[in-house]
């Protein structure tokens, strides 16, 4: 079987329409369209019901979906196998979303050659939305992220609980508001919780990258919400200060993994990971 039929099966069903699948694959509709009729053609069924509001399984899609995840995954962990250095039993392609290279993907990147060496590491950093797609193809073998999406055969393992806090570069400064405030999109929980509670900031600039908005908090003054493990070294350096009385934000972090991982490989590596994220907490 071509492995893009599967991919694209899991697309579909992932995003529940042909449409999307199609600008999540950056294909045309009618390439996924034909993907699926071969794939079809191969099984002897029909996978989809096609309809308005875009496709749903059938029986047989349903069976189907319990292997094409394992499909591609054993595909990718191949390639993997066939390229392993000399001297190295696996690679590993580790992962995580932008904001959480520092520290937390370094510090397990750096526990594993330590610890693991026998072990070669590929580590990747991308966005939310590429790198769960990446995970669920076997691209990426364990990714560290804030709000992954659920998907056919994928593991989703809490790490820790973040903490998205109010910090100024003013020692004085005890309330939101005006030109000052750089607002940071954290995602939807944020955006929720944020408008709940304060319900009157109106912000004039806002980013949609923590390290972006962190850094130019440092460079040219404000407030604004970022998570404690990042801001933690410039609080104790006195460049940025805890604005008192203000909420605080819970910020959650994942590891998320193939459900049909080599745990002889994964295993030992999140072990790791899970060691590392309860010290950072303590």
């Amino acid at each position: 079987m071509d492995i893009e039929l599967a991919r694209t099966f899991i697309e579909i069903v992932s995003t529940g329409s042909f449409i999307r699948a199609s600008e999540r694959l950056n294909v045309a509709q009618t390439t996924v369209s034909a993907r699926i009729r071969s794939l079809e053609q191969q099984l002897g069924r029909a996978l989809f019901i096609r309809h308005k509001g875009g496709a749903t399984l059938t029986p047989a899609g349903e069976q189907f979906l319990r292997h094409a995840p394992m499909f591609v995954q054993l595909w990718q962990r191949t390639l993997h196998q066939v390229a392993v250095p000399p001297g190295r039993r696996a690679v590993l392609t580790v992962g995580s979303e932008v904001s959480l290279w520092q520290p937390l993907l370094l510090d397990w990147v750096r526990w594993m050659r330590k610890s693991l060496p026998d072990i070669a590491l590929r580590v990747h950093v991308d966005v939310p939305q590429d790198l769960i797609n990446q995970v669920a193809s076997g691209m990426v073998d364990v990714a560290i992220m804030y709000a992954p999406q659920h998907r056919p055969g994928l593991k989703i393992d809490l790490l820790t609980e973040e903490k998205l806090v109010l910090v100024t570069t003013d020692p004085e400064a005890r309330f939101l508001g005006g030109s000052e405030y750089v607002y940071t999109d954290w995602g939807p929980d944020f955006v929720l919780h944020h408008d709940t509670s304060l319900p009157d900031v109106a912000p004039d600039l806002s980013f949609d990258l923590g390290p972006l908005a962190l850094s130019y908090l440092l460079t040219a003054g404000g407030s604004g919400y970022a998570r404690m493990s990042a801001v933690q070294p410039h609080l104790e350096e006195g460049r940025l200060h805890l604005v008192p009385e203000m909420p605080q934000f819970s910020y959650p972090v994942y590891a998320v993994h193939s459900a049909n991982s080599d745990e002889t490989v994964v295993g030992p590596a999140l072990a790791g990971l899970h060691s590392i994220s309860k010290d950072s907490r303590e």
